[in-house]
C-alpha cells in the first residue's frame, strides 16, 4: 500500500513539474470564456485545441490540428492525450494517444 501511494505521489508530482517546466516559447495561447473554456495553442505548424474545435473543419482547410478533451487550462492540455488528429498533423508526426505536450513540440 505504501509503495502504491508513493508511486501515485511521484506521478502527481511529475505531472505538475512537467507542466511548470514546459517551454511555451513562441506558442500563442488563447482562452475564450464560455460555460467551459475554449482553449487553443497555436504553433507555426499547427494547432492544439480543446474539443470545442472540430477537426473535420481543419480537414477541409488542410490545417494541422490535434484535439485534447476534458481540459480547463492550457496546462491541462499538456497532460491530456490527443484524441483526434487532422491528416496534416498526422503527416507531421502527431498521433492519437500522445500527450498534448508531445503534439505541441511537433506543431511548434
Amino acid at each position: 500500500m505504501v509503495k502504491v501511494i508513493g508511486v501515485v505521489v511521484s506521478l502527481v508530482f511529475s505531472i505538475g513539474a512537467q507542466a511548470s517546466e514546459f517551454n511555451w516559447g513562441e506558442l500563442k495561447r488563447e482562452r475564450i470564456e464560455l460555460q467551459l473554456p475554449l482553449l487553443t495553442v497555436q504553433g507555426s505548424k499547427g494547432l492544439l485545441a480543446c474539443a470545442y474545435v472540430d477537426v473535420q473543419t481543419c480537414e477541409k482547410t488542410g490545417e494541422a490540428c490535434a484535439i485534447v478533451s476534458g481540459v480547463k487550462t492550457h496546462e491541462d492540455m499538456l497532460q491530456r492525450p490527443v484524441s483526434q488528429v487532422s491528416k496534416a498533423a498526422r503527416q507531421l508526426g502527431v498521433e492519437k494517444g500522445m500527450s498534448g505536450a508531445q503534439a505541441l513540440n511537433i506543431l511548434r
